[in-house]
């Protein structure tokens, strides 16, 4: 089969199997485009000569057996074409940098110029979309705006020369590929992929349209910048569909970072009957090559070559892998730059001019610029702390258990002292020993070799590359970190920080990235920074004690260039300080335990929780409700207060809610039990839309006290490879998922964007520190806006859980704050109900403080016996009966039970009512006798005195 027969029939393959499942071309229908293909009527026509036609092998019978046939490149054009012959096994191969000659069936080594895989078949060349793979665009979720799949009209993979780069919007894109094996085999890409918020999943279907069981391998993993990954998957004998399929979730203005796909190999074809050429840039110097070699600069190649051609040096100059010379323009200031030399004995540096490598400008010519005269002499800047100048032209570490500033010399740390290792370089005259710098392009190998970085004295600023959109790379490895002997077991979060001051001065689409690998597993980026910043500084804290690599990487523009429009765009970093570093040098000693009062005593640790006392030198306990600073342990000023609601561990190391909460209000003391909504509490808002109405939920995990200071809130990203086993292994790293206080998620349900199951991807940790518990509205400097959620119950007061997750982002300079109001609500039983506000469906609104309302009547406070009141009945039958109500309504929960009815008797009531009817009868009666008796006798006085 002839190259191009082998071009067609992948055509006309792809044609069929890329029809819908549900519309199938009938079988007769394609078996008779098949005879028709391959035969011809007989007329009366010229004899057939061998340019009229090739040669094509039948398919495979049930015994392994096929012919071979001649077809005619033009249909009816000629007659006599050769006889069918016996052909080759089913599955025979040619070797690599062979071919199978089909007149002779035999192998023949490919011609220079060329080259074969054997039985496979390589695309490396994407000027544009090679014949067999077609880009098919979809929008599966039209959102509730409607129907919006026109706007993926235009969204397609986009070739651009040595890579495909996929589309940058929110369409869901496939490039598909249809191969027929007749062996097992495999496919191979090359891949970069650098942005969570695109989707990239690769997957197989057979001809039914049926997906093959590879969902191991399905979701590709995230590569860093700059680099690329391999994927590789087996496949089957016979028909095998290939999709990359990519699919862009903009949640907000942010355009995605394409993926880019390059160097797809298939093995497993059943042969190849003509050699590929070489692609223009490259060549194939010797026959019966199994690939073509770059042509290095300067020089330039064809298609199908077989040597490079030089390039005209005085006017002209060339990239490796070049296609054509290109022209070379007057040299400007953005053709050269400014480098300090090491000091010399005297202590200066020179400031020297070199033009970019590869010089692609001339200077001789009316209008260019020429190079700066170099040499001259500026004093050098003073060592780093922790370095010393011995009257040497270098800086030199100082020795163990000693210190400087950099500007004396190292002096021994003195008797119940320790050094305070790390990194402090602020001055950049050379390039530290543990920094490496270097410059890549995705797309070329024009910078390989570059420096990436420059030092500039009291900065190091980004270099000028080969082209705009290379990454300039500044690497900082530190082999672990080493925490002061005084803090050692302790139970501490932070084993180390890095900080860095940096501004960046752009008129592009410019980006720094600050990335990070621990143990040498993967690269990932911590926080990146786009266009021009004003001068800030970054800290990042160290959770773990592992080897780490800091990477620094500096693009232009993330748009394909070939000039260096853009040089002048550049970043500076001023200074990087690394606490805590295991091989660190010291600029400062800082007092440990003794464990005597005598001198030269060495340094013990204090016991954990115990700060060392200014006057003794001696370990004492933080009081109970403080915790011991991470960052000095010299004075009991080191014993941080807990915040409101919280206590200490009892290594002082963290403050924590135990869940319970006291408050006294009127004089009345109200005491909160929220034991029952510890467990980790959910709550999925939305759905939200994008701008072209992709479904997506903001999802939260919420740890109200977690367990003495340990958050058990986790979120995780299920598009990588982790299992739920793996949240467990030590080992895997930790940017796959985040356990903290309060966590969020996005989610994109399943038929949000016809995934098969819902993707859950950007885990971040929104409360990593617990402040506080109080009924104010501000803790800390972090306040409640009090018209996010409606008005509590006037008697019972919210509670509210103050958290901070110190780590600053782009758009959150002090980090993000979370704040849980409980609300006594006895209508909502159990755990009740968790909400965010209407007005921010997000929970945020300004994105860097988060609010929950939690309704539940677990939120009430303990019952007491104020809250009750009694009842008096009649009384019956000589007794009375006195019942207890809970005062309405009733807001309190556990406590005191509510007393059972008192049932008493009324017969002393009724005996002390009758002795008193009794004597006031009597005493009426004493009264009349008397006014009586009184009246006859003064009545018979007066008759007297008549």
């Amino acid at each position: 089969m002839e190259l191009k027969g082998y071009m067609k029939r992948q055509v006309f393959f792809s044609a069929f199997y890329l029809t819908p499942c549900s519309v199938r071309i009938p079988c007769a229908l394609i078996c008779t485009l098949l005879l028709h293909w391959v035969t011809v009527e007989a007329k009366d026509l010229p004899q057939c000569t061998e340019r009229d036609y090739y040669f094509e092998y039948t398919e495979c019978d049930s015994t392994g057996s096929r012919w071979r046939v001649a077809i005619p490149n033009k249909e009816g054009s000629c007659t006599g074409l050769p006889d069918p012959v016996s052909g080759t096994e089913c599955t025979f191969s040619c070797a690599a940098g062979e071919f199978l000659e089909m007149s002779s069936q035999q192998c023949t080594q490919c011609a220079a110029g060329t080259y074969s895989l054997g039985s496979g078949i390589r695309f490396d060349e994407w000027d544009d979309i090679p014949a067999g793979f077609t880009s098919l665009a979809t929008y599966m979720d039209s959102g509730p705006g409607g129907d919006e799949a026109l706007s993926c009209n235009n969204s397609t993979w986009v070739p651009q020369g040595n890579y495909l780069e996929s589309n940058r919007d929110e369409c869901t894109v496939s490039l598909i590929y249809a191969v027929h094996l007749k062996k097992q085999g495999s496919v191979s890409f090359e891949y970069q992929y650098v942005d969570n918020n695109v989707f990239f999943e690769f997957f197989i279907q057979n001809d039914q349209c049926q997906e093959m069981d590879t969902s191991d391998q399905k979701w590709i993993k995230l590569t860093s910048n700059g680099e690329w990954g391999t994927h590789t998957v087996n496949l089957k004998s016979g028909t095998n569909i290939l999709y990359w399929r990519t699919t862009g979730i903009l949640l907000g203005s942010k355009i995605v970072k394409p993926v880019l796909l390059k160097n797809i190999q298939i093995e497993g074809v059943a042969y190849t009957s003509e050699c590929f050429p070489c692609k223009p840039g490259t060549f194939s110097k010797k026959p019966g090559s199994s690939s073509c070699d770059i042509c290095p600069r300067n020089t330039h190649s064809g298609k199908g070559a077989s040597s490079c051609t030089p390039c005209n040096e005085e006017n002209e100059y060339s990239s490796e892998g070049s296609a054509e010379c290109k022209e070379k323009t007057f040299c400007t200031e953005k053709d050269y730059f400014q480098i300090h030399t090491p000091c010399d004995s005297d202590g200066k540096t020179q400031i020297m001019y070199r033009w970019i490598e590869p010089k692609i400008c001339m200077e001789n010519v009316t209008g260019a610029v020429t190079l700066p005269p170099s040499g001259e002499k500026k004093p050098c800047p003073p060592c780093n702390p922790g370095f010393y100048n011995n009257d040497t032209a270098t800086c030199s570490p100082c020795p163990p258990d000693t210190y400087s500033d950099g500007t004396k010399a190292c002096q021994e740390c003195p008797a119940g002292t320790e050094p305070a290792l790390g990194y402090e370089y602020k001055w950049w005259n050379v390039l530290p020993a543990n920094m490496k710098t270097s410059c890549f392009n995705v797309g070329n190998s024009k910078c390989d070799g570059m420096n990436g970085w420059e030092v500039a004295g009291d900065h190091i600023r980004s270099g000028a590359g080969g082209s705009d959109n290379d990454y300039l790379i500044l690497n900082l490895h530190v082999p672990g970190f080493k925490l002061p002997t005084s803090v050692t077991g302790t139970t501490g979060s932070e084993f180390g920080r890095i900080t860095f001051v940096f501004e960046t001065i752009c008129s592009a689409d410019c980006e720094l990235y600050f990335m990070m690998d621990v143990n040498r597993k993967s690269t990932n980026v911590v926080e990146s920074w786009e266009g021009t910043k004003e001068k800030q500084s970054y800290t990042h804290i160290m959770t773990k004690n592992a080897s780490v690599s800091y990477t620094w990487a500096f693009q232009r523009t993330n748009q394909a260039q070939d000039t260096r429009k853009f040089v002048n765009d550049i970043v500076k970093i001023y200074s990087i300080t690394v606490t805590n570093a295991q091989d660190g040098v010291a600029s400062s000693c800082h007092a440990c335990a003794l464990m005597s009062q005598q001198s030269g005593s060495s340094c013990i640790p204090c016991p954990a929780g115990h700060y060392i006392d200014k006057d003794t030198n001696q370990c004492k306990e933080c009081p109970p409700g403080t915790y011991l600073s991470m960052h000095q342990i010299y004075g009991k000023e080191a014993c941080i207060p807990c915040g409101p609601g919280s206590k200490s561990n009892k290594d002082h190391t963290v403050c924590f809610s135990d869940c319970t909460f006291t408050h006294t209000v009127e004089n009345q003391t109200l005491t909160y039990d929220f034991s029952q909504l510890s467990p980790v509490g959910s709550i999925m808002n939305g759905p939200s839309f994008t701008s072209k109405g992709t479904k997506y939920y903001h999802f939260f995990n919420i740890s109200l006290c977690g367990y003495e200071g340990k958050k058990v809130a986790v979120c995780t990203d299920n598009v990588t490879d982790l299992s739920s086993k793996d949240l467990q292994n030590e080992s895997v790293d930790f940017v796959n998922f985040v356990e903290t206080f309060i966590c969020q998620s996005t989610i994109i349900p399943s038929d949000g964007r016809g995934f098969r199951t819902a993707l859950s991807s950007q885990s971040i940790s929104l409360a990593d520190t617990f402040l506080g518990a109080t009924i104010e509205t501000t803790l800390n400097g972090v306040s409640i806006k009090t018209d996010l959620f409606p008005e509590p119950p006037k008697k019972i007061p919210d509670v509210n859980f103050f958290y901070r997750s110190p780590q600053a982002t782009s758009s959150c300079e002090k980090g993000r704050n979370g704040i849980i109001s409980l609300r006594c609500n006895p209508k909502k039983s159990g755990r009740g109900e968790l909400s965010v506000p209407s007005k921010c469906p997000a929970g945020t609104c300004d994105g860097c403080t988060f609010n929950f309302l939690w309704e539940s009547a677990e939120a009430c406070p303990m019952c007491t016996e104020m809250d009750y009141h009694e009842i008096e009945g009649a009384c019956k039958g000589g007794v009375q009966d006195t019942e207890y109500v809970w005062n309405e309504p009733k807001l309190c929960t556990k406590g005191v039970s509510l007393p059972g009815t008192k049932t008493s008797p009324c017969e002393a009531i009724d005996f002390w009512l009758k002795v008193g009817a009794g004597i006031g009868a009597f005493t009426a009666v004493l009264l009349i006798s008397l006014t009586c008796y009184f009246w006859k006798k003064n009545k018979k006085s007066v008759r007297g005195v008549t």
